[in-house]
C-alpha cells in the first residue's frame, strides 16, 4: 500500500491543506501500519504538530506500541509521506469500539455459566471485555470437549 514519491505528492495536495483531512488520511492508514487487531484495540485521537496521539487501553499496550514506534511511523509515512507523523504519543483510557465490531461469539451451549468459579474469577482480571469473553468461550469449548472424553 505504499506510494512512490509522485503518490506522496498527490497525498499532500489532496490532504495537506486542511488538518482534518490530514488526520483522516492518518486514521485510514493506521490499520495498515499496525494491523487490524491492534488497530481495533487502539484509537487514533489527534495530530499535535508532528505527533500522532493514540489512545491505548493500559500501560502494557503503551509500552508495546512505544517499542514498535519506529516501524509504525515508517509505515504511516510510506502512505502519507511528509503528512505522516514523526512520533507517537499515547493516552491511556477506554478505547471507543468501532461501529463494525461484532459481539463476541457465544458458546451456544450455556457452558460459560458452568465454568469453574476460579476460572471465571481469573478471567475478570482481563481488562479487555472482548478478550475476556473470547477467553471464557474458548475455555468452555475446551472443557466441554474434555468432559466428552472423560
Amino acid at each position: 500500500m505504499s506510494f512512490d514519491r509522485a503518490g506522496q505528492g498527490l497525498a499532500s495536495r489532496i490532504f495537506g491543506s486542511e488538518p482534518a483531512r490530514r488526520l483522516a488520511l492518518i486514521k485510514s492508514a493506521w490499520p495498515f501500519a499496525v494491523g487490524p487487531e491492534l488497530a481495533r484495540r487502539t484509537e487514533v485521537l489527534a495530530l499535535e504538530g508532528r505527533t500522532l496521539r493514540v489512545r491505548v487501553p493500559d500501560a502494557g499496550w503503551r509500552k508495546a506500541l512505544h517499542r514498535m514506534q519506529p516501524q509504525i511511523v515508517a509505515r504511516l509515512r510510506s502512505v502519507a509521506g511528509d503528512l505522516g507523523p514523526s512520533r507517537l504519543g499515547f493516552s491511556e483510557g477506554q478505547v471507543a469500539v468501532p461501529a463494525e465490531t461484532k459481539p463476541a461469539p457465544s458458546t451456544g451451549s450455556g457452558e460459560a455459566t458452568r465454568l469453574d468459579p476460579e476460572l471465571t474469577t481469573a478471567a475478570e482480571r482481563i481488562a479487555d471485555a472482548e478478550l475476556r469473553q473470547l477467553f471464557l468461550a474458548a475455555a468452555a469449548r475446551y472443557l466441554s470437549g474434555r468432559r466428552g472424553r472423560s
